[in-house]
């Protein structure tokens, strides 16, 4: 799995769950619960559980007599999801890659992954193992970004695309989107559905996701410093200023992926 450089220390995991508190991401987990539908004692995987919003609502779906569990590479993520889910014994965390998930065949009725596979290089690799791992009659349900749906207001064009350049630099894939369905054909699952689920920001407040996006932007954009480094820091003021004026717009567009694997013959 590449990862680009984006390091999930502790700052960073606390800003990333407020992100995640937030109105839009709200809703967007509203609709990746209901069509994962986790239902009394099944076992479901979430991968890349960062700090365990959706595994909470998934655990207390299954409840005690099901198996809730979360995997992730952030030791500082899951220590989030450690806390958040302290009372829900039946929830299990553990430390892994997406690319080579450390369970047996057929572990699971239903797994989700928010926000990913857009790191993982073997893709058809990965799918295998999602394949593998998933129960007949299971289901899967992967959430991710295209980024060419991002939208966001700059008076300064020219500025905004360096900056975004440097921020597409970490994704491996950055229009996944377009080719989930295929992959996870080719591994074999039905695809069941396939439906956009827009987020759209017109406000500079902590309750929308683009006030919490834009300064991880900069900051992931500034690292290689120099002009690198004021491209993003005046970007990030430029955002702050038409925020308080009342002209902030940011949108993009994520979509859920929904297949089944088809039960034994």
């Amino acid at each position: 799995m590449t990862t680009g450089t984006i390091e999930f220390d502790q700052n960073a995991a606390h800003a990333l769950e407020k992100a995640y508190l937030t109105r839009d991401v709200i809703a967007q987990r509203g609709v990746v619960l209901e069509a994962l539908d986790p239902r009394p004692g099944e076992a479901v995987l979430d991968i890349g559980q960062g700090p365990g919003l959706l595994l909470e609502e998934i655990a207390r779906r299954v409840g005690a007599q099901g198996r809730a569990v979360g995997v992730d590479l952030s030791e500082s993520m899951s220590a989030h999801a450690r806390r958040r889910c302290a009372d829900l014994p039946w929830v299990e965390l553990d430390l892994a890659d997406a690319a080579s998930l450390p369970y047996p065949a057929e572990s699971f009725d239903a797994i989700v992954s928010t926000q990913v596979y857009e790191y993982v290089e073997d893709l058809s690799g990965a799918f295998a193992k999602l394949f593998e791992i998933t129960r007949p009659g299971g289901r899967v349900a992967i959430l991710d970004t295209d980024y060419d749906s991002f939208v966001l207001f700059s008076e300064d064009e020219p500025r905004h695309a360096r900056v975004m350049q440097a921020w597409d630099d970490h994704f491996v894939h950055r229009g996944l989107p377009r080719v989930l369905g295929p992959l996870l054909r080719q591994a074999g699952f039905d695809v069941r559905s396939v439906q956009a689920v827009p987020i759209v920001d017109t406000a500079w407040t902590e309750d929308e996701f683009g006030y919490h996006l834009v300064p991880l932007i900069a900051g992931f954009s500034g690292r290689a410093g120099g002009e690198a480094r004021e491209d993003a820091q005046a970007w990030l003021e430029e955002q702050r200023r038409l925020g308080a004026e009342g002209r902030f717009f940011f949108s993009l567009n994520r979509y859920l992926v929904v297949a089944d694997k088809p039960r034994a013959a």
